[in-house]
């Protein structure tokens, strides 16, 4: 939705006009790009396990990384801050399933 209709989303990040909007819709093309590894662990997590791991991993740079973003918002900016804490939770709870798949799919590995 972030490519076909970005200006629902600028607000939520506090940018406006084409700028915002194509701002906007580079972050729908990143996050199309992440997705890759998540097919792959998703379709086999254990002939993919490599992929399982590399989501892992970029998850919990997500959760580090968003949440030094919040940090450094200082209150001021109620809009983006609330923004950056739905991602924090998307991705932690993200974080949170992948770890489990990764669990549940050790054993099945040997």
């Amino acid at each position: 939705m972030f490519i076909i209709k970005p200006d629902a989303f600028t607000w939520g990040f506090e940018l406006t006009g084409e700028t915002g909007e194509a701002l906007i819709q580079g972050l729908g093309v990143l996050f199309l790009m992440w997705n890759v590894p998540y097919v792959f662990a998703v379709w086999n997590p254990i002939k993919f396990r490599i992929s399982l791991y590399e989501a892992i991993v970029m998850q919990t740079i997500g959760v580090f990384g968003e949440s030094l973003i919040l940090v450094s918002l200082y209150g001021y900016h109620p809009t983006v801050q609330s923004t950056v804490l739905r991602f924090i939770a998307f991705d932690a709870s993200g974080l949170f399933a992948l770890i489990v798949a990764a669990w549940i799919t050790r054993q099945r590995r040997a």
